[in-house]
């Protein structure tokens, strides 16, 4: 047990002072308005959003953006009216189209994009879910970070809901997991390799886009946000930061909610991996585990070393905790967070050797890729 202890306090001393800062609550964009405002196209897909879809469309059609701002939303073939909501508020800068049925090979969303692109060919193209609601100021801090950077695309990890007890508990871990398999300052380096983007809110120039061979070279992308980042870094910049004008509105109110939003992309990113399960959950049992059950059932240097890599761990949380406005009596509980989200995993697996492949809203996925 010393030894695991110790080689526990490792991989936390190393996290903390060599993994690209991962734990630290920035970036956040200042808002700001841009010297040039090129046109931008917005692109929702939209499949059975009913509940959110209005207050979303509105929200993009308030923008304080100064050039041309049209919206395009694709309804993926909602049965709750989604399309019929959008008609309804008849403004001119607001284009519906009826999703065409899903070629093989393609996931829905981006499927849905595409036909969103098709439609237009604007410089700018602002890639946003339909459960986000966007503060006014939001498409031209984008658009201001997009100039001065000189990047070909910006994204922002958005405010999540944190209402329910389920949120409370885990929502902010899931901003922390993500920030801790891509550190933002790693995303943001163009010497390095990461890439990541953040669905809810993606700024990309369109000639980025045609220089990749639009989403069509992602198609069968379920994670498709962070393989679009790949795709776009491999020429050019990019930058992810976190929002602070833009909140998803969408809410899981129960533990089982969340659990199998985990479930049904983890084994994915492990690109479904026997391998990477296997390492992932050694990884994390040494990381997350370890360090309680030395503190509390060890003896002599274990407990110590234990305590330490507990302490180290419930320090890097406290950030993600504090920009969630939740109490930093949360961080030592991340052990059991981290507990709650490897069964996901694990369970995300057993789904996918089982044949049952990745289910969402009403649609099945068998053998497309991450």
């Amino acid at each position: 047990m010393t030894t695991v202890a110790a080689l526990s306090l490792a991989v936390w001393l190393y996290l903390l002072a060599a993994h690209g800062r991962f734990w630290q609550a920035g970036p956040e964009l200042t808002p700001g308005h841009p010297r040039a405002a090129p046109p931008v196209a917005v692109v929702v897909p939209a499949r059975d959003e009913a509940a959110v879809i209005e207050a979303s469309l509105s929200s993009l059609l308030a923008q304080d953006y100064a050039g041309p701002l049209r919206v395009i939303l694709v309804d993926d073939g909602s049965s709750d009216g989604t399309g019929d909501i959008a008609r309804a508020m008849a403004d001119p800068r607001l284009t519906v189209v009826h999703g065409a049925a899903r070629p093989a090979g393609w996931s829905g969303k981006l499927w849905a994009i595409a036909q969103g692109l098709e439609q237009t060919g604007d410089e700018l193209v602002l890639l946003t879910d339909a459960d986000i609601v966007h503060d006014r100021r939001h498409l031209a801090t984008l658009a201001v970070q997009l100039e001065r950077s000189g990047c070909d695309m910006v994204s922002e990890m958005v405010a999540l809901s944190c209402a329910s007890l389920a949120e409370r508990a885990l929502v902010p871990a899931f901003v922390y997991f993500f920030q801790l398999l891509y550190p933002f300052a790693w995303v943001n380096d163009p010497l390095r390799a990461t890439a990541a983007a953040a669905g809810g809110t993606i700024l990309v120039r369109r000639a980025a886009l045609d220089r990749i061979g639009g989403v069509a070279a992602l198609r069968d992308a379920l994670i498709d946000d962070v393989a679009l980042a790949r795709l776009v870094k491999w020429g050019g910049r990019i930058w992810l930061g976190h929002a602070g004008l833009a909140r998803s509105v969408r809410a899981y109110p129960a533990f089982g909610d969340i659990f199998r939003m985990i479930e049904r992309t983890a084994y994915v990113q492990l690109r479904f991996s026997p391998v990477l399960l296997t390492g992932t959950v050694v990884a994390m049992a040494v990381t997350f585990l370890v360090p309680p059950i030395a503190a509390l059932f060890a003896h002599g240097a274990a407990r110590w070393l234990g305590s330490i890599a507990w302490a180290a761990m419930a320090v890097s949380y406290a950030p993600i905790l504090q920009r969630y406005r939740r109490s930093l009596l949360w961080a030592p509980l991340l052990p059991l967070v981290a507990a709650f989200y490897l069964a996901a995993t694990i369970a995300s697996a057993l789904r996918h050797h089982l044949g049952r492949g990745v289910v969402w809203k009403r649609r099945a996925y068998q053998g497309i890729g991450a």
